[in-house]
C-alpha cells in the first residue's frame, strides 16, 4: 500500500482561509499521514433511455485509509437532504471536518454522495422532479433559526459561525454547497439502502454515521446487512416517527404533516417481527401529553408492540443538539426503538454541557467538540 503524506485539510481550506476572519481560522495542525484514499462507486444498473443505455443509481464514495490504522472498523458518512459529502469534509469558514477529525484517530473515513446526488448523478428522466434548496429555508431551519423563531429552542441557537444569511461569505459558501434532490423522498431511501448494503458488501464491515434525512438509511441498510453493521451514530435522524412535524411558530409551535414514514422510522420496508401484511399493522397511537410543554407528542405502535429483530443488537446513538428544529421530537425516535426491542443511546448535548447548536452541527464553531463526543461513544461501544 502506498503512503502519502498530505498537508493538514485541503487545498480548498487554505485557500478560504483568506476570505474570513482570523477567528474562524483552524490553528496548524500536524501534517495528515495517509496509507491511501480514492473513490468508488457502488451500486446501480444500466437501463435503456430515449438517448440510449445509462446507469442510474449508482453512490460515489471518496475515501480515505490513514498510514497509522488503529480501529478495525471504518466509518461511513452519510449526508441528509440537499447536501453532499461535502457536510463532512470541511466547514464552511474553512475549519477541518469530522472526516479529517476522524481520519487523524485512526479511523479509515468512507464519505458517500448519496445516490442521485453531487457525484453519483442525475437523471432527469429517470430520477423525476426534484426538490430546491432556497436561501431562507435554509436560514430559517440551519443557519440562522433564532430571526425565524419557527420553534421553541430556535431563540438558542449560537453557533453558527456567520450571521447565517445571505450575503455573509461563510452562509454564502455553504448555500453555495446545497443542491437539489429527487422530490420523491421515498425514491431516495430506496435507492440509497440498495447502494449502501452494495458499499457493506465491498469493504465489509463498517460503523454508519448518518444524518437527518440519511438517518433512515441508518436503519434500512441495517436491516438488510445486520452482520455488516457494527454500530449506527444517527446525527438527528429523520423524524419524528410515522408523520412529519411541521414548526409553525408560536404558540402552537407543532402540527402533524401527512404520513411521511409508514414503517415508523422509514418510508420503505423494515422487518418487523411479527412480520406486516401492511404498515396499517403497527397502527399508530400517541401520547396524550409530551414529555415537556416544548415537545412534541410521539407516535409509537400500538401494544403489543412489533420488534425490530434484525437491529436488535446494533449499538445506536442517537444524539440531539439543543437548539435544532429537530430538539422537540427526536425522543420519538428513540422511544420507538426501544418499544421495538431495540436498545439505544439517547444523547441531548446541552446535557453534556455543549450549548447552542443547531442541525448542522458538523459545520459550526464546535463541531469538533461533538466529534470529541462521538468518538468517545464509539470507541467505548464498539469492540
Amino acid at each position: 500500500m502506498r503512503q502519502h503524506i498530505l498537508a493538514s485539510g485541503f487545498v480548498a481550506a487554505t485557500v478560504l482561509a483568506g476570505a474570513f476572519p482570523a477567528a474562524a481560522q483552524a490553528p496548524a495542525k500536524p501534517p495528515l499521514s495517509i496509507a491511501d484514499q480514492g473513490y468508488l462507486y457502488v451500486g446501480g444498473h444500466y437501463q435503456t433511455t430515449k438517448d440510449g443505455q445509462i446507469k442510474t443509481g449508482q453512490m460515489f464514495v471518496q475515501y480515505q485509509i490513514p498510514a497509522e490504522k488503529k480501529h478495525t472498523y471504518p466509518i461511513v458518512m452519510i449526508h441528509g437532504g440537499g447536501q453532499t459529502g461535502t457536510n463532512f469534509l470541511q466547514t464552511p469558514d474553512g475549519r477541518e471536518g469530522w472526516a479529517t477529525y476522524f481520519l487523524r484517530k485512526g479511523y479509515s473515513v468512507y464519505v458517500i454522495d448519496q445516490s442521485a446526488r453531487g457525484r453519483s448523478g442525475y437523471f432527469t428522466d429517470v430520477y423525476g422532479a426534484t426538490r430546491r434548496p432556497s436561501t431562507k429555508a435554509m436560514s430559517d431551519r440551519f443557519t440562522n433559526p433564532k430571526e425565524s423563531a419557527l420553534y421553541p429552542q430556535a431563540k438558542l441557537h449560537t453557533q453558527w459561525p456567520g450571521s447565517g444569511k445571505a450575503g455573509d461569505p461563510i452562509f454564502d459558501e455553504f448555500f453555495a454547497s446545497q443542491v437539489e434532490d429527487i422530490a420523491d423522498v421515498s425514491a431516495i431511501e430506496r435507492l440509497n439502502r440498495e447502494a449502501g448494503a452494495a458499499l457493506l458488501d465491498r469493504i465489509g464491515p463498517a460503523i454508519l454515521l448518518t444524518h437527518s434525512q440519511g438517518g433512515p438509511l441508518g436503519w434500512t441498510i441495517a436491516n438488510d446487512r445486520p452482520d455488516k453493521v457494527q454500530a449506527i451514530v444517527a446525527i438527528e435522524p429523520n423524524g419524528p416517527t410515522f408523520y412529519d412535524n411541521q414548526i409553525i411558530g408560536a404558540p402552537d409551535w407543532f402540527k402533524d404533516g401527512g404520513v411521511a414514514r409508514a414503517h415508523g422510522i422509514a418510508r420503505t420496508e423494515l422487518a418487523f417481527d411479527p412480520p406486516l401484511q401492511s404498515p396499517d399493522d403497527l397502527k399508530p397511537v400517541r401520547q396524550e401529553k409530551a414529555d415537556k410543554p416544548d415537545l412534541v407528542r410521539c407516535w409509537q405502535q400500538a401494544e403489543p408492540a412489533r420488534k425490530l429483530s434484525k437491529l436488535a443488537g446494533i449499538p445506536i446513538l442517537i444524539l440531539t443538539s439543543e437548539a435544532s428544529y429537530h430538539a422537540p421530537y427526536d425522543h420519538c425516535t428513540a422511544k420507538f426503538l426501544t418499544q421495538a426491542g431495540v436498545r439505544n443511546d439517547f444523547v441531548r448535548i446541552p446535557d453534556l454541557g455543549i450549548h447552542g447548536n443547531g442541525h448542522m452541527m458538523m459545520l459550526e464553531k464546535n463541531n469538533l467538540e461533538i466529534a470529541g463526543v462521538l468518538e468517545n461513544w464509539i470507541d467505548k461501544t464498539v469492540k
